[in-house]
């Protein structure tokens, strides 16, 4: 049920959301959280052994196998090989296409394909399979929804010129495409199992990957088996050829002490998301790898189609009312950064750090609100306009989108906005409920919370698009329609020029953080802890997803 945070209320929240700085302080000292980017433990010398079975303890266990969340894209990797991958440097590099040509004026890529390669069901990888695959993720009937977001609006369609070469034709020129390529959400799937239908690619999608879906238990488990037969690995793999191990057993744990006590017990030997409190320990013990993902920051985007936050000033008071960086720096002990900017993540080429920074004003944010009208106060100390309350209800998927962690950030901005006059409804929505639409009416929230993974500052367009009639854009959760603000990210978009690239989506960011339409909280990040008995477990690029391919165990 939705949760408002009235007087009472709000005290035992802030309670609850500092009760980790409270704790530490009765102790006289906070723990030692180690840094986010500590590698731990050295791994284990000894000899390799041949097989075994990796047990691997993950979070989130999304609706299909196969879709547009970044959960999707965590198991893609394991299954499905890209076009191009991601490198370090963040460069893309071949995968299945070992080169591809650009034209001069830049409206067709194309891609020159590795030869025998197949598809775990003994069908071949060529060029007529890469086109079906773009061609089902776009349909206007079943789109994926994130690969149509990115690539929908710029797609003029794909043709296979030969066996192994496919050109993808695009209707204006898009600089991110390559990067956006990498992302497990464009693997390119069996033709032949495409045709199954959607129910049998929900459960058993099948790919060219280093693994082959053997068994989905839902609720507990995805079971993968080592691909014999792989021989299409990227080029920034740490080997080339079928995977080390025989099987992965990717056990959904969504509990995060039973996560962490699984990996302390030694049932799994590699965990995602270690909880902020077990940081320090789990450095201490095991290897770790943290990643804070490119892309959109987990942020509250306020609504501007309705009152409260129709107003700029109403949004601009809500931004400075609350110390967001301490809220985040209590809730995770250190371990995630905090993130002002709203619009996109530290961690993202072309990231502004001066966009969005509002510092903690609690008197400029009354001001901004008498300037608005809102000077009068209930006896709840409630500002009042015009009769109504300064209410606003902020969305949120609870346990799928933000984590205990998250809800405390937010509880804690919640109560900060009350003391400048804001009353501040949380409502926790399931994870059914917020993919399912519930939310997706303009009058049905005032206030969004959510964060979305992403290589590249491209993100902008999806975000900030326009959300027309006769154009719809169900990502900008704003409803801000701006069509200065979306020529600039689509210059941006479309220069070939990097200085230009970044001169633009600066801009932009500027006009999303002046105009307070997304308050920036903290990062998305991938963290893993790993047995030191188990060597190169790895995470890639485009969006945090772990890398099993490359594991082996030492005796």
């Amino acid at each position: 049920m939705p949760r408002s945070v009235r007087p009472a209320r709000a005290r035992v929240l802030m309670a609850v959301a500092l009760s980790a700085a409270a704790l530490l302080s009765a102790c006289g000292q906070r723990p030692e959280t180690g840094d986010g980017t500590s590698t731990g433990v050295a791994a284990t010398p000894g000899e390799y052994e041949t097989g075994g079975v990796i047990e691997y303890g993950h979070e989130q266990e999304p609706p299909c196998v196969h879709g547009g969340w970044v959960q999707n894209a965590y198991l893609a990797r394991q299954y499905l090989d890209n076009l191009v991958s991601l490198d370090d440097a963040g460069t893309p590099v071949p995968w299945l296409a070992t080169s591809w040509d650009i034209s001069p004026d830049r409206l067709t890529y194309t891609f020159h394909l590795k030869p025998d390669v197949k598809f775990s069901d003994g069908t071949t990888l060529d060029a007529a399979a890469v086109k079906t695959n773009f061609d089902a993720y776009l349909n206007p009937d079943s789109p994926n929804g994130t690969v149509a977001a990115y690539i929908g609006q710029y797609y003029a369609g794909g043709e296979a010129l030969d066996r192994t070469t496919y050109a993808l034709h695009l209707k204006s020129p898009y600089s991110p495409l390559l990067t956006v390529l990498t992302q497990g959400y464009f693997g390119i799937q069996s033709p032949t199992a495409l045709a199954r239908g959607a129910e049998a690619n929900c459960s058993k999608p099948v790919g060219s990957g280093p693994f082959v879906i053997d068994r989905w238990d839902r609720n507990r488990s995805i079971t993968f088996v080592r691909n014999p037969d792989y021989n299409s690995a990227p080029a920034n793999a740490k080997h080339q050829g079928p995977a080390y191990v025989d099987k992965v057993i990717w056990k959904f744990l969504k509990d995060p002490v039973l996560r962490y006590g699984s990996l302390t017990s030694g049932s799994s030997d590699v965990i995602y998301n270690v909880p902020p409190i077990n940081w320090a320990d789990a450095t201490g013990r095991f290897q770790t790898r943290q990643y804070v993902t490119p892309g959109r920051p987990n942020a509250i985007t306020l609504n501007v189609d309705h009152a409260p936050f129709d107003d700029v000033r109403v949004r601009q008071a809500f931004a400075y009312s609350a110390d967001r960086e301490k809220a985040v720096e209590t809730a995770y002990l250190g371990v995630v950064p905090y993130n002002p900017n709203g619009a996109l993540s530290q961690s993202t080429p072309d990231y502004d750090a001066t966009a969005g920074a509002y510092v903690r004003d609690p008197a400029k944010a009354g001001r901004l609100l008498d300037e608005a009208g809102w000077t009068q106060r209930d006896g709840d100390g409630i500002r009042v306009k015009d009769g109504r309350r300064l209410s606003a209800r902020v969305v949120y998927a609870s346990d799928a989108i933000i984590g205990p962690e998250g809800a405390a950030v937010l509880q804690d901005v919640a109560y900060q906005a009350r003391q400048v006059g804001f009353d501040i409804e949380l409502v926790p929505a399931t994870q059914s409920e917020y993919f399912g639409g519930r939310y997706a009416k303009a009058d049905t929230y005032d206030a969004y919370v959510g964060y979305w993974t992403s290589p590249t500052p491209g993100l902008l367009y999806i975000n900030w698009r326009q959300r027309l009639e006769d154009n719809p854009n169900p990502y900008n959760n704003a409803f801000y329609n701006d069509p200065s603000l979306q020529g600039l990210i689509e210059k941006a978009n479309s220069s070939a020029d990097p200085a230009e690239q970044r001169r633009y989506y600066s801009e932009a960011q500027k006009v999303i953080g002046d105009q307070a339409l997304a308050i920036g909280l903290y990062t998305q990040t991938t963290s893993i802890a790993a047995q030191p008995k188990l060597h190169d477990v790895w995470i890639e690029k485009s969006q945090g997803e772990p890398v099993f391919s490359d594991a082996r165990f030492v005796r």
